[in-house]
């Protein structure tokens, strides 16, 4: 068996703390692990590493690289140039499958955003699943609702065979729904054989298989101008409401979709008054409420249903029937070009993180953290100048091929063009503060030639 994990999605309902460049997948949300790691941790109890792919946006993949760590080095990272849904991401992972397995391979594809705890019965239901997909199905798994969700799929079953999809659907329907003994949460996981999958993108969608046929895995320069000819569609509407040969099977584990704040709160442990408190919060007489701290106190007095959330640069504050709505704000700082959707002030790279304390107009300023052993890419910039202070530790700076070791107190100007790294080869954290200045202070204005991360 092949895993798929999906880790290109952008969290957008989970902001401020999700961001475009770290999404929620890569988020300790309240544990100690990120949701990506535990989804490999789950397929890894019963699919080698090696035939476990995760799938992700081009600008996600040294994070993923990195979250992955030791257990994640013999498995495969695919990356896409171009989020286009899941359907083209889906037929990625097939191709690779395809290009590097000699038989016809089941294959199963889950969301990396999913809490799941009971890894045995997770492991049991894809057990119970393999005579379906053996015959020929596409395999859905269905969550038995407890409560009138209206953020979910559904899906109409009888028999093990499904009947009918329904997204999202309003209030009164999802009632009806919780009430009926047919109708089930859609989990976003599924499992076919390849075979089965490619005729059904053959007679459903043809327009990617058009595009698979040209694409070779193993040169990532060669396919990502071919991905970019992809219908931006997810499996649902490319496939599986168009199939006839869809079936479901219960899925016996516990299962949360970790999608919205309230989903978010209904995970946690609460407290004697049904409250969910991260970080460091000081409450009085809050009730049904979620408040997440990041960097700052925060207080609260007799809220109800309530979420807040405090990251270093945003508060988000909305009642907790409506963070589904949360998306909205995210979008809406999309569109005016607005930092607070794409990046936080601190930034984890595989090197280590950097987080951004000041800045105006043709300046920035930074606290640079580089993890011991590791080194920054070698690079240039067009639109701005660093000067670099060492804090702490010592550093390693190769400027236009000459080597410079700085220790605290010590600092050096990078001018615009210069070929530069920071590295650490040293038994100690370094912590640096850079100074930029320039036209353009973007991440976008670096060009990298050589890097241990694959990112050059």
């Amino acid at each position: 068996m092949f895993g798929v994990i999906l880790a290109g999605g952008s969290g957008s309902r989970l902001w401020p703390l999700s961001r475009e460049l770290y999404p929620k997948q890569l988020l300790n949300l309240y544990e100690e692990k990120s949701l990506l790691q535990s989804t490999f941790e789950r397929l890894n109890n019963f699919i080698p590493a090696e035939n476990i792919i995760s799938i992700t946006n081009a600008k996600h993949h040294a994070n993923v690289k990195m979250q992955l760590g030791e257990a994640g080095k013999n498995s495969v990272i695919l990356s896409e140039p171009i989020s286009k849904n899941t359907a083209p991401a889906i037929a990625l992972s097939i191709k690779y499958v395809m290009e590097n397995a000699n038989t016809d391979e089941t294959i199963l594809i889950v969301p990396s955003d999913l809490k799941i705890k009971d890894n045995v019965k997770f492991e049991q239901s894809i057990k119970n699943a393999e005579e379906l997909v053996s015959q020929g199905y596409i395999v859905t798994f269905g969550i038995k609702p407890d409560y009138p969700e209206t953020g979910f799929g559904y899906i109409h079953s009888e028999n093990n065979k499904v009947i009918k999809f329904t997204e999202k659907p309003d209030t009164e329907t999802a009632e009806k729904y919780l009430k009926s003994a047919n109708y089930y949460w859609n989990s976003g996981i599924f499992m076919f054989k390849t075979s089965t999958i490619i005729k059904e993108f053959e007679q459903h969608c043809p327009e990617i298989v058009s595009v698979i046929k040209n694409i070779d895995c193993s040169d990532s320069s060669s396919y990502f101008t071919e991905f970019e000819q992809m219908p931006n569609i997810s499996l649902d509407y490319a496939v599986l409401e168009k199939s006839n040969n869809i079936a479901m099977i219960e899925l016996l584990s516990d299962w949360k979709d970790l999608g919205s704040w309230k989903s978010v709160y209904e995970a946690c442990p609460k407290d004697n008054k049904n409250n969910v408190f991260l970080g460091h919060v000081l409450d009085k007489d809050s009730k049904n409420s979620l408040v997440y701290s990041s960097s700052k106190l925060v207080a609260t007095i007799g809220l109800e249903d309530t979420v807040i959330v405090e990251t270093e640069d945003a508060i988000l504050a909305c009642k907790k029937d409506r963070t589904q709505e949360v998306k909205q704000i995210y979008e809406t700082l999309k569109a005016q070009h607005d930092g607070t959707q794409k990046v936080h002030k601190t930034v984890y790279r595989p090197w280590g993180f950097y987080t951004v304390i000041a800045e105006g107009t043709g300046f920035q300023t930074k606290i640079i953290h580089v993890n011991v052993g590791q080194k920054l890419s070698v690079q240039s910039h067009n639109h701005r100048s660093e000067h670099w202070v060492v804090l702490s530790g010592t550093a390693k700076v190769v400027l236009e091929g000459k080597e410079h070791i700085l220790s605290p107190g010590h600092s050096i100007d990078i001018a615009v063009k210069a070929i530069h790294s920071l590295q650490n080869p040293f038994n100690e954290d370094l912590k640096i503060i850079e100074v930029q200045k320039g036209d353009i202070l973007s991440e976008d204005d670096i060009i990298r030639y050589e890097d241990i991360y694959g990112r050059a």
